[in-house]
C-alpha cells in the first residue's frame, strides 16, 4: 500500500476495500474496525471513523467516496479495483481462467508477484477480514496449480519442475504431485519441449507446431538449413562460417566434418542452377564465389531424411552474412516448392530463420514465426506439402517469444 495512513486508517481504508464497488455504512466499518459488536453506534464513534476517512482523503482525494441518507454516512472504495493488490490478484486469477495456456501463464505469473507473505497482515486480527484471507488463501492453491497447468501445457517445463516441487513442500501428502514432479523430470531429460501445436484445418489437415531442442535431433523429420547465397561451408577459424552456427554443426554431424564431401554434394544437388554471378578473389577473398539466387534451395540427403539446404541471406564480401524480410518470404515460396517435390509427405523441421547471424533486425522472434508459419499454412491449403511443420527454438530465443500472441495467430490460421 503506497500511502501513509495510521493503523487504524488503514483498516478502514481495506474495509472498504473488502466490499470495493459497494458502499458500507459507517456503522458497520465502526463495528467492524474498531471491534465492537453492540447494534447502536453513537455520533462520537462514527466521528472516528469520519477522522479516519478524512485522514485517507490528505492522502489521496479519490480514495473515498461518500454517500449520506438523512444525516447517515456511507463510503466507498474509490479507485479501480487494480489499485490494491488482493484486488488485482483476485482480478488476474479470474482473467487467467478465462484465457488460453500461454496467456494464463503471464498473468498467474504477474499474480504471484503480488503474493508477498500472508494477505491483509494489516487487518487479519479482525474478524471482518478472515473470510476474505481464507478465500485468499484458498485461491493461492488453486492458482498455483492452474500455472502447473499451464506452464505443462505450453512445454514450459523447468519453470513446472520449480513450481512442483515447491507445491511438493508445502503440501508433503500429496501423491499426485509427486507423480507430476517425477514425470517433469523425465520430460526435462528427454531434451526436447513442446511449446504450441495447432490444427490448421482443410481437406487434409496438418499441424504447426513449436517445440524447444535439438533441430538436428529431429530424426523423424526432414530438416532446414540456412545458407548463403555462397553455399560458404568453410567454420574453420570462425572467419566465413561460425564454427557455433547451426550449419556448422549440421556439416559434423551428418557429414564428419568432412567439408569436401559437403562442397561435392552440394555441387551435384546445385548442377542445375544458373548461378546469378561470380566474385572476384580480389574482392571476396575468403570463401567460395559463385552466387546463387536467393531462395535456391539444395536438397541434400542424411541417412534416411533430406535436409534443405536453403539460401536465405546474401554473404557480403566483407564475410557478413545479411537478410531481410523480403529474402526470407521468397526463400519460403522456394523452399515450399522443394518440399512439394522431395518430401514425400514427412514432417519438416525447421529453425527460426532470421533470428541468427543473418542479421534480420526489422523482426521479432514472434514476426519470424508468424512468417513462417503463415507461410506454411498458405501453401499447404493449396496443395498438401507436409503434415507438419515443426519449428524448433533453441532455449534462448523462448524469453523473447510471446506464445499468446502466437498462439492467437496460429488459431487465426487454424
Amino acid at each position: 500500500m503506497p500511502w501513509r495512513l495510521s493503523p487504524r486508517s488503514i483498516a478502514v481504508l481495506l474495509r472498504l476495500a473488502v466490499d470495493a464497488g459497494e458502499f458500507v455504512p459507517v456503522d458497520r466499518i465502526y463495528r467492524d474496525v474498531w471491534r465492537d459488536a453492540r447494534n447502536r453506534v453513537d455520533r462520537h464513534e462514527r466521528t472516528q471513523v469520519q477522522k479516519a476517512v478524512n485522514e485517507i482523503r490528505r492522502a489521496g482525494a479519490n480514495l473515498v467516496e461518500t454517500y449520506r441518507l438523512g444525516r447517515t454516512a456511507s463510503y466507498r472504495w474509490g479507485l479501480a479495483p487494480d489499485r490494491i493488490d488482493f484486488l488485482r490478484y483476485r482480478d488476474l486469477v479470474g482473467r487467467a481462467r478465462r484465457s488460453d495456456a500461454a496467456m494464463a501463464v503471464d498473468l498467474l505469473r504477474e499474480a504471484s508477484a503480488l503474493w508477498r507473505g500472508g494477505p491483509l497482515p494489516e487487518v487479519s486480527h479482525l474478524p471482518f477480514a478472515k473470510p476474505v484471507i481464507d478465500g485468499l488463501c484458498d485461491l493461492r492453491a488453486a492458482a498455483d496449480r492452474d500455472l502447473l497447468q499451464a506452464c505443462v501445457d505450453i512445454g514450459r517445463y523447468e519453470e513446472a519442475l520449480g513450481l512442483a516441487e515447491r507445491l511438493v513442500t508445502e503440501h508433503p501428502g500429496d501423491d499426485g504431485l509427486s507423480l507430476v514432479v517425477a514425470d517433469l523430470r523425465r520430460r526435462l531429460r528427454s531434451g526436447r519441449r513442446d511449446l504450441l501445436r495447432r490444427t490448421l484445418h482443410g481437406a487434409q489437415p496438418s499441424t504447426v507446431s513449436v517445440v524447444v531442442g535439438d533441430l538436428l535431433a529431429e530424426d523423424d523429420a526432414h530438416l532446414v538449413i540456412g545458407f548463403t547465397d555462397t553455399f560458404d561451408t568453410d567454420a574453420r577459424q570462425d572467419v566465413v562460417i561460425s564454427g557455433g552456427s547451426l550449419q556448422a554443426e549440421a556439416a559434423r554431424r551428418f557429414f564428419g566434418d568432412d567439408r569436401g564431401l559437403l562442397d561435392r554434394r552440394l555441387r551435384n544437388a546445385l548442377a542445375e542452377v544458373q548461378p546469378e554471378g561470380r566474385e572476384t578473389r580480389a574482392a571476396k577473398r575468403r570463401g567460395k564465389l559463385i552466387r546463387y539466387p536467393v531462395g535456391t534451395v539444395a536438397v541434400l540427403r542424411a541417412g534416411g531424411r533430406l535436409l534443405f539446404a536453403v539460401a536465405y541471406s546474401r554473404m557480403g564480401n566483407d564475410l557478413v552474412a545479411r537478410s531481410s524480410e523480403q529474402d526470407v518470404a521468397v526463400s519460403l515460396e522456394r523452399l515450399w516448392d522443394a518440399v512439394y517435390l522431395h518430401g514425400q509427405l514427412r514432417p519438416v523441421a525447421v529453425p527460426l530463420i532470421g533470428a541468427g547471424l543473418s542479421r534480420i533486425s526489422s523482426a521479432t522472434p514472434d514476426q519470424l514465426i508468424m512468417t513462417l508459419a503463415g507461410s506454411f499454412a498458405v501453401r499447404n491449403r493449396a496443395a498438401r506439402i507436409s503434415p507438419e511443420l515443426r519449428i524448433v527454438l533453441r532455449p534462448e530465443d523462448v524469453p523473447r517469444i510471446d506464445l499468446g500472441r502466437l498462439a492467437r495467430f496460429l488459431d487465426g490460421e487454424g
